[in-house]
């Protein structure tokens, strides 16, 4: 049970120096639920997630700012996932547990996302799939109630990439997970619904089940003239 659930932000916008990238988004999250988070290359759907997460600011004559984000756990595991690559997978994430108070989840979220074989190695010897997984167990510490997951397949091959979705799938029975990518097969896979954002604008907010062709939808809300990203 989450208390400060659910996340509501109404309204921001976001300007860098005279570029609007946000305009008047509001968005609500709910417990549970994996949300993706869709759009092109752009769109503006990294400074969102970085709104949601505190990490910046909406400008200052935004309606209102996040609510529940402060005292909410939240993980984050960015598009360049920052790693010390000369640790060993096993000492880096006890550091991060060291800095969240979460020893105990260690030999556990080693267990959950896939890591024991490589446990002993460094980070830097590990392939980019493996490096995902030590990324995404540093997200998952602390037993967050919100992840955000930014681009989390992209370099990957397709047996790593189905390796992250089936973990990011269980990770949402658990917590509130926001999936920003630009590929729609991603979403398809993982999320039970969808926030199509294009040039700062929410276009759509829906459950995916009542989608019935994703790829046209996305097309039709977006008005893209311009190809689809390849899905996975």
């Amino acid at each position: 049970m989450h208390p400060t659930m659910p996340i509501t932000i109404e309204h921001i916008n976001k300007h860098y120096g005279k570029q609007q990238v946000l305009h008047d988004v509001s968005l609500r999250l709910e417990d549970n639920e994996v949300v993706g988070l869709l759009g092109p290359n752009g769109a503006g759907k990294t400074t969102l997630m970085k709104i949601l997460l505190g990490i910046i600011k909406a400008d200052k004559d935004t309606e209102h700012q996040p609510k529940a984000v402060g005292p909410l756990k939240a993980g984050y595991l960015p598009e360049q996932n920052p790693l010390y690559l000369d640790m060993y997978v096993k000492e880096y994430l006890q550091f991060i547990a060291g800095l969240t108070h979460s020893k105990d989840e260690v030999e556990p979220l080693i267990e959950r996302v896939g890591l024991q074989p490589e446990a002993g190695k460094r980070i830097g010897e590990l392939s980019k799939g493996y490096k995902q997984r030590v990324g995404l167990a540093s997200a998952l510490m602390g037993n967050p109630e919100l992840v955000v997951l930014d681009e989390p397949t992209t370099g990957l091959d397709p047996n790593q990439i189905e390796d992250i979705r089936q973990i990011i799938r269980e990770e949402g029975k658990k917590r509130t997970v926001i999936l920003s990518t630009h590929i729609l097969q991603e979403v398809k896979e993982m999320c039970s619904r969808v926030v199509i954002i294009d040039h700062g604008h929410i276009r759509a907010d829906r459950q995916i089940d009542e989608i019935d062709n994703l790829e046209e939808f996305f097309r039709s809300v977006t008005r893209s003239e311009t190809k689809e990203p390849t899905p996975n």
